[in-house]
């Protein structure tokens, strides 16, 4: 799974720092949809090779992020312990933001939908980096960080450090900020024991991060 991380990780580096290529990640007339494309894949596949780990320890995947056999009442509470985490990180993030000074990386605007297909995709990979990603990252390698250091702390760091530099693509300043955060949602899991309410804030926050701030700028 980290060997998995290192093509990305890759990618991203080369976006931000290939020679030449505007203060743009990608052209800006660039069609998306492909891209958004490979992201499903690449998500559910991440996800399809857990599956295939845990099963063969003779774990549900599901089971894994505690979404299995919930009640009417576990919904709600999820949905409001998500929110409110939610709004804690969007500050958290924005303090994180002002501290660091001015944002220097290459713009990221030219991957955000524009038409109305292209926020359909965008509204499915958020809700798939939601489900796919909280169980990568806080089910997964947050489990996996723990056993092998025998610290639950040592573990939210860990994956956060793997989750904010797998977003490479985004420039240095948002890769401290997104590991900042990723431990944030490490320490949600470990408190709540379950990934719910991580899917739940982690979806709304790529959605409205996305297309929904495009359009209200």
């Amino acid at each position: 799974m980290l060997a998995i991380q290192v093509p990305v990780v890759a990618w991203g580096y080369y976006l931000q720092h290939r020679a030449g290529s505007g203060a743009s990640v990608l052209p800006q007339d660039l069609n998306v949809a492909p891209l958004y494309v490979s992201v499903l894949v690449l998500e559910w596949g991440l996800l399809a090779l857990v599956r295939r780990g845990v099963n063969a320890r003779g774990i549900k995947v599901w089971e894994l992020a505690g979404v299995h056999r919930i009640k009417a009442k576990d919904v709600l509470r999820d949905v409001a312990i998500g929110i409110s985490f939610l709004v804690v990180a969007e500050w958290a993030a924005r303090i994180l933001n002002s501290l660091m000074g001015p944002y220097a990386a290459k713009s990221i605007q030219s991957i955000l939908p524009r038409s109305t297909p292209e926020v359909v995709l965008w509204i499915a990979i958020s809700v798939s980096a939601g489900i796919c990603e909280e169980i990568v990252y806080r089910g997964y390698f947050q489990k996996q960080f723990a056993a092998y250091t025998n610290s639950v702390a040592a573990a939210v760091v860990l994956q956060g450090v793997v989750f904010g530099v797998a977003h490479a693509y985004q420039g240095l300043h948002q890769v401290i900020i997104i590991a900042m955060l990723g431990m944030l949602y490490g320490c949600l899991a470990a408190w709540r024991k379950n990934l719910r309410a991580n899917m739940i804030a982690h979806a709304a926050s790529d959605i409205w991060s996305g297309w929904l701030i495009k359009v209200l700028r």
